[in-house]
């Protein structure tokens, strides 16, 4: 592969301006971090570009996601941003709904609304294409972005006005229905999270303006997590603050260690809706004997740009990120102490080369400032491992592969290095 044809995964190419002082505007570490890394760059008040290296690691939490959800038998669709106000009012959500709801209107003034959620539109979709039982359950979804009005948008992509979301929503025609399609969702949500390496517990919710009669939240744990939880240590077991707030007293459910007070950043929420949209929009269906019935449905949300900066909140240290391997923008940084010295160079390239034809995301440190410096972004923008060709372990046949997470160095012989680090990384193809 020839140093022409390869510039998209070498940092002297890459648009990331990192930044070495914590910005004043970001209150918390993973927005710092954000920022600092040159993930995203912030163009008004909740609203942010995404720079290569924040949407590589959207994509890979889009790509886990659509995965699960495909797993599922979730059917994927792309539904509209901007809303007529017909569907809303149909719903009585229009007023409801409050200032979050980012009200526009167009050339003709006539009035629509930029989408914060979808739940009009899918049962508006649905009601026009489906009408027997025959043709359910149904589980759509989409990963698009949303947008809320915040009066105070605030820590990065956590509280943000444009973010993007996953949303699915599924239709039934009894409760028993949708109890197996809520804990199917419940059950696609736990793959998903732990496939992204992240601490998650699932705790029971208010289902507020979205409705319904139950509903559920998956909080990765995190100091600065907005809500209280009281968490079991010993199971997966964890419960609202508001709802139990004895600290110290046994797990209810595996009867094992005490309870002990933990702060959650809300990732995910799932509802069952019952009919509140179906019935005010008349999405019906004729059952097996031939009457018409409401749809009974359910709802399914991921805030996909809110779990990538969760995720840090959970993962960095004084240097940095530590992003986890399954949502890491590259898994390796191959950086030689010297690119301008021929013999690094030459190992360098190969080596890069060689673990690009074996499927690894892989970027290449061709710059030439100092080696310091450098490691410091790798160690800053999180990549989880780091090859570094330098010439005392050249003089051995070898280089050093390093951990970020643990710090742990190894040096493998250059000949043996992708097959080495195919153990070390974990990463099949």
């Amino acid at each position: 592969m020839g140093e022409e044809e390869d510039y998209t995964m070498r940092m002297s190419r890459l648009l990331c301006p990192t930044l070495r002082e914590d910005p004043a505007e970001a209150e918390i570490v993973s927005h710092k971090l954000l920022l600092r890394g040159g993930f995203i760059r912030k163009l008004a008040a909740g609203i942010y570009t995404y720079l290569p290296l924040g949407y590589k690691v959207l994509q890979n939490v889009t790509q886990i996601v659509r995965e699960e959800l495909n797993r599922s038998g979730a059917q994927e669709v792309f539904m509209p941003v901007l809303i007529p106000a017909e569907l809303w009012q149909e719903t009585a959500r229009w007023e409801a709904y409050g200032k979050e709801l980012f009200r526009i209107e167009d050339r003709h003034e006539r009035q629509f609304c930029l989408g914060p959620t979808h739940e009009e539109v899918i049962t508006d979709l649905v009601k026009t294409s489906i009408r027997s039982y025959k043709q359910l359950p149904i589980n759509l979804y989409q990963i698009q972005t949303k947008f809320r009005d915040e009066i105070r948008p605030r820590f990065g992509l956590m509280r943000g006005r444009e973010f993007m979301m996953k949303d699915a929503y599924s239709f039934h025609t009894s409760e028993e229905d949708l109890d197996k399609e809520y804990q199917k969702m419940h059950d696609t949500y736990c793959r998903i999270f732990t496939r992204m390496g992240l601490d998650f517990r699932v705790v029971d919710a208010d289902p507020g303006l979205i409705g319904g009669n139950f509903s559920q939240e998956f909080m990765l744990l995190a100091d600065s997590g907005e809500e209280e939880i009281l968490a079991c240590p010993k199971c997966q077991f964890a419960i609202n603050w508001k709802s139990f707030s004895n600290e110290g007293e046994p797990c209810p459910k595996c009867n094992g260690g005490a309870l002990i007070k933990k702060r959650g950043i809300e990732v995910g929420h799932i509802f069952k809706l019952g009919t509140k949209y179906s019935e005010k929009m008349k999405c019906i269906f004729v059952d097996e004997n031939n009457q018409e019935k409401p749809m009974i449905m359910g709802c399914y949300g991921i805030g996909v740009g809110r779990t990538a900066q969760a995720a840090i909140e959970q993962n960095h240290d004084e240097n940095g990120i530590i992003w986890p391997l399954p949502i890491a923008p590259y898994k390796i940084a191959v950086i030689p102490v010297d690119y301008a010295e021929k013999e690094q160079r030459e190992v360098a390239e190969k080596i890069y080369a060689s673990l690009i034809e074996n499927n690894y995301t892989v970027i290449l440190d061709d710059r030439l400032d100092r080696v310091g410096s450098r490691l410091k972004d790798m160690d800053l923008i999180g990549i989880p491992f780091k090859v570094i060709v330098g010439p005392r372990g050249l003089k051995e046949g070898k280089v050093e592969v390093k951990e970020r997470a643990s710090g742990k160095v190894e040096m493998v012989a250059i000949n043996n290095c992708v097959a080495e680090l195919r153990k070390v990384v974990k990463l099949h193809n």
